[in-house]
């Protein structure tokens, strides 16, 4: 009991968060989620307008369950209900630049599941707490998520990802998402489930938290000059106020606070602390205010941010800026950007690169603060479709001499989200050196946000391609190779043409390709002269041709019996299967008797300078050495589905099957040697190839070890 004669004893005050600065309102309300306090929802969805704070307070409680974080803070000196206890950490997917698919691989890794396709990954989550491991998940950034900005990857991210989490019973969600989706995402929950906590709404507001912020960074102790209003404590206090009265709780008010006194710090000449129209109540104020001050008009400092707001990825090569803000403006910014840099300074970052193969032009890259200014600017463009039509011009007369294997990366990878933003991206399509070099996850997901019907054949091609492309993560040349065997398939072979053309090094031709269901087995063998009846033959002009006296090599593929084309190996036996009888140069398919094909022998494949072993969906083949051991990768073929034939001929053509059809490629380089057979065709490097696909058999020689890399990400 107090004595009548002692005061009572003052409560405590606690300290505020060290990173946040305030936010306790909040911090309460996401501790009582983590401690699963009676009464607290298990779903709690983090929003507000861009620049309010929500990355920053949710980084903040984060670092509450880190255990060296905990180590660097005062715990006792926050108010206990904010600190939730030491718990095992929750998984954090980072969302930044990946797809919904990718981000639910992601949590499948982080729990080990056993998972093969996205719809596994739920039911399984959900069975985790059986074994005794909670299943509690934070989901930061949703409005970053997506390799390309205009394909609408954060509606994505809830709909595929967040709302079946949020459904799972034993799951405990916690997400920041854009405010268009925190309606959305709590719909179809039952009452009390889920809980909205919008940081720009009066209930979350924190105006002595934004004081305490402004107050900061006006402190010489945290690095700003010493000025006037900076070193007394008074001035500076009073200076915070007023700047966090003009702010306003919400609407980007950190951010607006941020740049308000990052502005009067970078250029304090004239400016009055008294005057309060120096203080802006938003980003796009900042903007504007900012530029006044430095006797420019605020258009100007727009034209000059606007390529980085419309940049993709981590921001633009420092020699692109001048002219896409050029061709944005549709005038000459060289002046203007000559006398820029304070102009732009609070506004942007460098980040930069380090690694081999990036040219020293692209080492450093210049980005936004916050995307929040990103947002602002984008807001004051007046035609967007139009700024990023002019960029992607700009960016196409970029690449030198239209050869993009020579394009910058920036321009390679990213000209697809800025011709996706203009409405264009269907007639950049059409380029195969494009679809080869480009980076395929990022062009894959400009081209998903294209409605179907606007897609080209070529396009449709691709699109069919990029899951194999981007599961291996194949490089440049094989990328292209696997397109020019597509084109081929796809019965495109211009297309394929122009990839032969247009990258010398590939490891491969697509001789022909032909449609055919069933195929279980193929071989190459030879056929006599006089057994040959092909059609390819008899039109090859005879000076193209070698030696009539030579036998034929052919193609010889196990088939249904009926597939057209096809000879049943024994005419009493309806059950009997067929073989299709192919040239193996053209895939003219040949009428013979399938009793006079010959195989080559085990010393006519020695004399060849390739070998091959097969996995379940690739084929490698090696170049032989003059001993064991001494064998060489040439290249790997890689299939989408399992391959059911494979083989290769003396002179390096190999033969494949799938479920779907058969091809021939000519592997290159293969070296000259005697060939037992003769081709009917022109040589492979000049055969153009048919618009058609087939399969092939199985072949003796050994199988190869586990395929050449695990998937980069499963597919769903």
């Amino acid at each position: 009991m107090t004595s009548p004669t002692q005061a009572p004893e003052r409560a405590k005050a606690h300290q505020p968060h060290p990173y946040i600065g305030g936010r306790n309102a909040a911090l309460r309300a996401l501790t009582a989620w983590r401690m699963e306090r009676p009464g607290a929802p298990r779903v709690v969805i983090l929003t507000g307008s861009p620049g309010t704070g929500c990355s920053r307070l949710l980084t903040g409680f984060l670092m509450l369950r880190d255990p060296e974080h905990r180590k660097g803070i005062e715990l006792d000196a926050l108010d206990p209900a904010t600190v939730p206890p030491d718990l095992p950490a929750p998984a954090v997917p980072s969302v930044a630049g990946l797809t919904a698919a990718q981000t639910l691989w992601l949590l499948a890794d982080h729990y080990g599941l056993s998972a093969t396709r996205t719809a596994d990954i739920f039911p399984e989550l959900g069975q985790l707490p059986l074994s005794g491991r909670p299943v509690t998940i934070v989901v930061p950034d949703v409005d970053r998520a997506g390799p390309v900005r205009g394909t609408g990857e954060p509606a994505h991210v809830v709909r595929d990802v967040l709302k079946p989490l949020a459904a799972v019973e034993s799951i405990r969600l916690l997400a920041d998402v854009p405010r268009e989706f925190a309606v959305e995402l709590a719909e179809g929950l039952p009452p009390g489930v889920a809980q909205i906590i919008d940081l720009d709404a009066p209930e979350w507001a924190d105006p002595e938290g934004l004081v305490r912020q402004a107050e900061a960074l006006l402190n010489p102790q945290f690095g700003a000059p010493e000025l006037p209003f900076t070193t007394d404590p008074d001035a500076r206090r009073a200076l915070a106020e007023v700047i966090a009265r003009h702010a306003g709780d919400g609407a980007g008010s950190r951010l607006t606070v941020h740049l308000a006194v990052q502005s009067i710090l970078m250029h304090p000449e004239g400016f009055d602390p008294e005057d309060a129209s120096q203080l802006p109540g938003s980003v796009g104020e900042v903007l504007d205010l900012h530029a006044q001050r430095l006797d420019t008009h605020p258009r100007a400092l727009r034209q000059i941010l606007a390529p980085l707001a419309l940049a993709e990825g981590d921001g633009l090569p420092v020699h692109l800026l001048t002219p896409l803000a050029s061709a944005v403006a549709e005038r000459d910014m060289s002046e203007d950007m000559a006398r820029g840099m304070l102009l732009v300074a609070p506004f942007i970052r460098p980040v930069e690169r380090a690694g081999e193969g990036i040219p020293e032009d692209e080492r450093t890259l210049l980005g936004l603060q916050h995307p929040g200014i990103g947002e602002a600017v984008r807001a004051g463009i007046p035609d967007v479709p139009g700024a990023q039509a002019r960029i992607a011009m700009e960016l196409l007369e970029a690449v030198p001499h239209q050869d993009w294997a020579k394009a910058g990366a920036y321009v390679r990878d990213h000209i697809a989200g800025h011709t996706l933003g203009a409405g264009l991206l269907p007639r950049l399509l059409t380029d195969p050196g494009l679809f080869a070099h480009a980076e395929p996850v990022r062009l894959r997901a400009a081209v998903e946000a294209v409605p179907p019907e606007q897609l080209g054949a070529p396009a449709r091609t691709y699109l069919r391609t990029t899951p194999l492309l981007t599961r291996t993560q194949a490089p440049a040349t094989l990328r292209a190779a696997l397109l020019e065997t597509a084109f081929v398939e796809d019965g495109l072979p211009e297309y394929a043409a122009v990839l032969r053309r247009t990258v010398p090094e590939l490891p491969w031709h697509t001789l022909w390709s032909v449609p055919v269901a069933g195929v279980d087995a193929v071989t190459v063998g030879k056929l006599p002269p006089s057994a040959a009846a092909s059609d390819s033959a008899a039109e090859a002009p005879a000076k193209q041709g070698p030696p009539e006296s030579a036998p034929l090599a052919v193609a010889v593929s196990a088939v249904p019996r009926g597939t057209p084309g096809s000879s049943p190996l024994k005419a009493d036996d309806p059950k009997a299967p067929a073989v299709l009888v192919q040239d193996l140069a053209t895939g003219s398919v040949i009428d013979a008797d399938p009793t006079q094909i010959v195989r080559f022998s085990d010393d006519e494949r020695a004399t060849g300078p390739l070998g091959f072993s097969r996995g379940a969906d690739y084929v490698r083949v090696w170049r032989r050495g003059e001993q064991k051991g001494d064998e060489k990768i040439v290249t790997a073929l890689i299939s989408a589905t399992p391959f059911t034939g494979t083989d290769l001929s003396p002179d390096g053509i190999l033969l494949v099957a799938t479920e779907s059809g058969v091809k021939a490629l000519q592997i290159r380089p293969a070296q000259p040697c005697a060939t037992t057979a003769r081709r009917s065709g022109p040589a492979p490097q000049a055969a153009e190839p048919e618009p058609a696909r087939a399969p092939e058999p199985e072949p003796e020689a050994a199988l190869a070890p586990q395929a050449p890399g695990p998937d980069a990400l499963p597919t769903a």
